[in-house]
């Protein structure tokens, strides 16, 4: 279903499933902070109301322009600063049907360092991220910088599904909040391994057509 298309109540239930399946793979933040939100027609979305979101509700969820108007609810302080860097990448993207930010911990090592996540590993692929994750330059939570930077990345980038956000956590982007979530969740076990890896002397690389492969067989697999 087009992320445009979906009801109110279809939205709802799909940011609460993408929060649950974060929690159930362990790969959310330990404080339980994330914000998500999925599209809701072609000039809103329904955006987290608070930072905090283990036992999400879809009553928890506000409605707010891409203007960055709240339209239906009402979002916390916390929450209310980082209404541009949703908004923003659904103008830039307009496939863009869901979004996820969190600290996913592996991730955030990578984002501490302010190191790319290397695309090496298959699940990547597959969910199509088939480069490595850039680096959004730190700036204050929510600002101009933070968010002009986000789209900088996501510009120079066309191919990237997530950006690392310097010194603070993860941005990822898909169809939906449930694809969303899948490829955080191939984030963060890529992030793991590549620092397991590293004892054993580093991740390799994939061979030459490695995505033309997976495609094909993903292809093949299909009825």
């Amino acid at each position: 279903m087009n992320a445009a298309s979906r009801s109110d109540s279809e939205a709802r239930a799909a940011v609460v499933a993408a929060a649950q399946a974060l929690f159930a793979n362990g790969v959310m933040s330990h404080a339980g902070h994330a914000n998500l939100s999925a599209r809701a027609g072609t000039d809103s979305m329904l955006l987290t109301v608070s930072g905090v979101v283990r036992d999400l509700t879809p009553d928890r969820l506000a409605r707010v322009g891409l203007d960055g108007a709240v339209l239906e609810g009402r979002l916390d302080t916390v929450n209310a600063e980082i209404v541009t860097m949703h908004s923003r990448v659904y103008q830039a993207r307009p496939q863009v049907g869901g979004i996820i930010h969190t600290h996913s911990p592996h991730l955030l090592a990578f984002a501490m360092a302010n190191r790319p996540l290397p695309c090496r590993y298959e699940a990547l692929l597959r969910f199509g991220q088939a480069e490595d994750v850039p680096v959004v330059p730190w700036a204050p939570r929510g600002s101009e910088r933070s968010v002009g930077g986000i789209i900088d990345a996501i510009t120079a980038h066309p191919g990237t599904q997530a950006v690392l956000l310097g010194n603070h956590g993860v941005l990822v982007f898909g169809p939906g909040p449930a694809e969303a979530a899948a490829l955080l969740t191939a984030m963060e076990e890529a992030a793991e391994g590549e620092l397991a890896a590293a004892v054993l002397g580093g991740a390799a690389s994939f061979p030459p057509g490695a995505l033309e492969d997976v495609r094909a067989s993903m292809a093949r697999a299909r009825p």
